[in-house]
């Protein structure tokens, strides 16, 4: 007769063999259906990552646009108005962003000024400009390009400029007034929204690189 450990050892040993049973069947599935079954749909080809464009994007187009706030200045995408790299100027750069999400990124104020004033001849793309930001003169951080006010400096002794010089931009109107009045050749006259950015204010400040073609 045998005992109670007798039949526990033996269940016991039936569990076991049970449990290496269904491990050796699990094993089993598993590398069939790594071997010689179709491999699960990760939307890629032969496994690959297509995910090989900047910000995670496929094909480099961005993997989210984003059109309500600036992002960050590329460290060597050029200015399309001059080719410098707005990057290296944090306290004069400016950028756009258009509907289709497409960026530009200029070295300053002025710049923008001749990309908004002549898209066919710097535009990076023919779709309309939804946000610009550009660097605040006092603050030296970027506010709303589109809302802000630019003083129309001409001075090029005035202020140690990127490009020889550039409108003074404000987020608010009095700090544009307080800058004006500060000398004599400007007026509040001399203060205008970034509709009034034309081409003729374009060929004032940047007339070297410009189609009109008269420099300040």
């Amino acid at each position: 007769m045998r005992s109670k450990t007798d039949k526990d050892r033996r269940k016991f040993m039936r569990l076991i063999g049970a449990g290496a049973a269904f491990g050796t069947v699990a094993a089993t599935g598993c590398l069939s259906s790594e071997t010689d079954g179709e491999p699960e749909e990760d939307g890629s080809e032969d496994g690959e990552d297509e995910t090989n464009g900047t910000d995670g994007s496929a094909d480099g187009e961005p993997s989210e646009v984003t059109l309500d706030e600036p992002t960050e200045f590329p460290e060597e995408t050029g200015c399309p108005v001059c080719n410098m790299v707005p990057a290296e100027y944090p306290d004069w750069n400016a950028q756009a962003v258009h509907e289709d999400g497409a960026r530009a990124y200029t070295c300053s104020a002025g710049c923008m000024v001749a990309y908004k004033a002549y898209p066919e001849e710097f535009g990076v793309s023919e779709a309309e400009i939804a946000g610009v930001w550009v660097t605040e003169f006092e603050a030296g951080e970027l506010v709303d390009g589109i809302e802000a006010y630019y003083a129309l400096e001409t001075d090029r002794e005035r202020v140690d400029d990127v490009m020889m010089v550039n409108p003074a931009a404000f987020e608010q109107r009095e700090d544009a007034v307080a800058y004006v009045e500060e000398v004599d050749y400007l007026t509040e006259e001399d203060i205008v929204g970034f509709d009034d950015l034309d081409k003729e204010t374009a060929d004032t400040y940047r007339g070297q690189l410009t189609p009109g073609g008269s420099s300040a």
